[in-house]
Order: structure tokens, then sequence, then C-alpha cells
């Protein structure tokens, strides 16, 4: 696949900071990059339902690791989605943010009208995403950002700005959806959950991942409401944008 766009991320910068070294390993080159936009330069012998000339976004595979930001990458055909008409290539490449964060909240937690969802990382692409998404679900939005972001997101649609540095969880009372895209302190934020709340992050803790995921795996049975986690691949449903009912 001939790549023509992709995003840069925290993934990425914590990957090129060397934060991410326990994931990525310590070897060299170092290569960044998770999704992409382009065009379909060859098919392997066993591809279907693609054809040379898509034009295509996706993510690479756990095997890949990072290694987007480059001119070809191969990937499997089950990890692309077809760029809608009308979007160039270098816009679609938000798509990762857009999808994920509608996979979250649509799919993973099945936010519905009227319940009190918390984003922490509100001003972040997929916070940022996550916030108009909850409103226009009908949701009540309380957006976690920093203080020079609150103008920004009360734009998106937050019903309710805080800055996560000068309020502590408890005073911002239980929520029936968590979405979390920083992946650290997730034991006090998974408290924040009203019975029956549901919990998804999609980040985990760099500086100690293996304890991260640990405690997300741990969660499903232990505790107040599971935390889910996933990978925002692209796939057939992520084109619409309609709550769960």
């Amino acid at each position: 696949m001939r790549v023509r766009a992709f995003s840069v991320n925290a993934g990425e910068l914590a990957a090129r900071s060397g934060r991410a070294r326990l994931l990525t390993g310590r070897k060299f080159p170092q290569r960044i990059g998770l999704d992409f936009t382009g065009e379909i330069a060859a098919l392997g012998t066993r591809a279907t339902g693609v054809a040379v000339g898509d034009q295509v976004w996706g993510i690479l595979g756990r095997s890949s690791g990072f290694g987007s930001a480059a001119e070809y990458v191969t990937v499997r055909p089950e990890r692309l989605g077809r760029v809608p008409d009308g979007l160039d290539l270098v816009a679609a490449a938000a798509l990762p943010v857009a999808t994920t964060a509608i996979t979250a909240l649509r799919d993973k937690a099945a936010l519905r009208p009227g319940e009190r969802l918390l984003v922490r990382g509100a001003a972040g692409g997929v916070g940022n995403a996550a916030v108009q998404l909850g409103q226009a679900y009908g949701a009540e939005v309380t957006a976690l950002a920093r203080a020079a972001n609150l103008d920004f997101v009360r734009t998106l649609g937050a019903h309710h700005a805080v800055d996560h540095q000068a309020v502590s969880p408890a005073e911002l009372g239980l929520f029936d959806v968590v979405l979390d895209t920083a992946g650290t302190d997730l034991r006090t934020v998974r408290r924040m959950l009203k019975p029956g709340g549901r919990m998804v992050t999609i980040a985990i803790d760099l500086t100690r991942p293996a304890a991260s995921l640990s405690y997300i795996v741990a969660s499903a049975v232990h505790g107040r409401g599971r935390v889910r986690f996933f990978s925002g691949n692209p796939n057939v449903r992520s084109s619409t944008t309609s709550p769960a009912r």
C-alpha cells in the first residue's frame, strides 16, 4: 500500500521520546506511526474485498508495530476501510480518531440519552470527538482538560468543562460512562462509576504497561465495573454514528 498521510498521536510522541520502549523494544531503527491513508498499490495472492487503486485508511497490526510513517506498508485487508467519497486522503487520516470515539461510546459503552458521561483528556484527538458525539447522543458531558483548553471543549458542546489539575475526582460525582484517553490512575477513575456504569480506556500507562494491562484484565472480576480496552480498527460499522439503543 502506498501511504499518503498518517497521524501523529500520543503513542508516536511516547515512542519517539523513548517512554514506550517496554512496548517497542530498544533496537534501532525505531519506527513511528500506527494509522495511515493511501492507495492500494499491489495485492497479495490471498487478498480479497479490495482492489489495486482503492483509496483506504487503516491501522497496522500488532505484529507490525509502529511504522506507517513510510512510503509503503503491507497490511491485511481486514485492517482497511474505504475512504468516504469526497474526503481527501489527508483529511481522512483523522478517521481513526473519530471511529475510535464512536466505537468507545456506541459499541463498548452503549451510551444512552440522559446519562452522565465523563471524558478524560477531552481536548485531545479522540477526546474532542467523544465530547461532540456524547452531546449528539444526548448525554450530559463533563470534559476534563487542562485549564488552557477549557474554552475549547466548551465550544465542542461539553456541559461542564473542568480543569483536571484543580478538581479532585470526588468533587465530580459519579458517572454512567467514563471514557479515558490517558491510561493513568485507572483505579481512581474507575471509582467514579455509578453502579452499573461502564468505563472504556483507549490508552495504558506507558511508564507501567504491564501493571496497567493487568489492572484492566483484573477489573473484569474485581470491584465496580469492568474496564473495557480496545484497538480502534476500521470496520463497516464505524462509518455510521447512531447511538446504541
